[in-house]
């Protein structure tokens, strides 16, 4: 099991780990790290392990077997050996895209109530699927809708919930096409405002940013007719 340094604190952009094992495919298995795994639609981290004079550049981070992160060397480099302590390095302005990209698609969640059927993130945009017949009325009304969110300055929080607790608030679960992981406990949830007044909750695994101020201005894009009962909303950050 690796222990997820990310999510104890999403802004850890440096630690220390052992290596504990390689994978088949010649990744690196540390006993804790930083970096985030490919999963729910947010890219997996890049960065850099240095160990004893050496260097290895990280393309990405994937989940393996179990509760194992993996990561991806960038080039196929003398892996650090079993046992060596390593300096991990994120690269942070990519990831704190990711952070706040991946927070304003929960506003957009908000801004657009209906059932999510897919998404995707990158540093400089984001856009999620919704089962919607029609594209919004009113573009320039879901733009500033988006942006008001921001200025709020909402905070942004973390808390879990038992699979049987969300059982009893399926509202919760947004997302139609992929349900929150079942078998290893309570499952996450991510809350956007105060706990009695609340913008948003629901169940992620993802890495946010502490205040939705941290987004910073949001930019509506283009809005694609994906099939019948399905509308793509892209949004970009603006800086």
């Amino acid at each position: 099991m690796t222990k997820m340094l990310f999510r104890e604190d999403p802004y850890m952009r440096d630690a220390q780990a052992t290596v504990v094992a390689h994978t088949a495919e010649g990744g690196v298995v540390l006993d804790a790290t930083v970096f985030y795994p490919t999963g729910g639609g947010q890219p997996g981290d890049s960065g850099v392990l240095e160990w004893q004079g050496q260097r290895l550049a990280i393309a990405t981070a994937v989940k393996g077997e179990g509760d194992i992160i993996a990561l991806v060397p960038s080039e196929p480099l003398p892996l650090p050996p079993v046992g060596a302590q390593v300096m991990q390095h994120l690269d942070w302005d990519r990831r704190h895209k990711h952070m706040r990209v991946h927070t304003a698609l929960h506003l957009l969640s908000v801004a657009v109530p209906f059932g999510v059927t897919g998404g995707s993130i990158s540093a400089t945009h984001g856009r999620l699927d919704f089962d919607m017949p029609d594209a919004p009325d009113d573009r320039e009304a879901l733009e500033d809708a988006l942006n008001g969110f921001v200025e709020a300055d909402a905070r942004v929080s973390d808390g879990w919930i038992t699979p049987a607790e969300l059982d009893a608030a399926p509202e919760l679960v947004k997302t139609m096409a992929v349900k929150p992981p079942r078998g290893s406990g309570d499952i996450r949830l991510i809350r956007i405002g105060e706990d009695t007044d609340w913008i948003d909750l629901q169940p992620c695994g993802g890495t946010h940013v502490a205040r939705t101020g941290e987004i910073g201005a949001l930019r509506l894009g283009k809005i694609e007719k994906k099939g019948r009962m399905n509308r793509r909303i892209y949004l970009h950050l603006d800086s």
